[in-house]
């Protein structure tokens, strides 16, 4: 992936974490590695992570601790009622810029080859 598209996805990681998090509870290896699994392959664990901690301080998820056969509990994280309103407006919001950008892209497309070439006398 490359730097423009990791950018992007940092802006919209918070609102893909929800989404996955509306469909089950998970805790942050089973989101890193379904997020690897769906193609978003350069997502470090600690991203994740910190996103975690982002978004239960802001109060979107409901977090308990689970036993673990290995190691400590571990943190399950469940979206709440505020995190699921969140959600609703990210998708809103998504739409609105997707619909913008395909219409930007459509009005704008870039000239051909054969195009820019006439009137040179190529």
């Amino acid at each position: 992936m490359g730097k423009q598209a990791t950018e992007m996805l940092k802006g919209t990681l918070e609102g893909i974490v929800l989404a996955i998090l509306a469909t089950r509870s998970a805790y942050g290896y089973e989101i890193t590695t379904w997020l690897r699994e769906q193609g978003f392959a350069d997502i470090a664990e600690g991203t994740v992570y910190a996103l975690l901690v982002r978004i239960e301080q802001k109060g979107l998820v409901d977090v308990e601790k689970v036993p673990s056969e290995k190691g400590p509990p571990r943190k399950v994280y469940t979206i709440n009622a505020e995190g699921t309103e969140y959600l609703a407006e990210f998708w809103r919001t998504w739409g609105f810029l997707a619909e913008r950008l395909e219409q930007l892209r459509t009005t704008t497309a870039e000239p051909t080859a054969t195009s820019t070439d006439e009137g040179r006398g190529n």
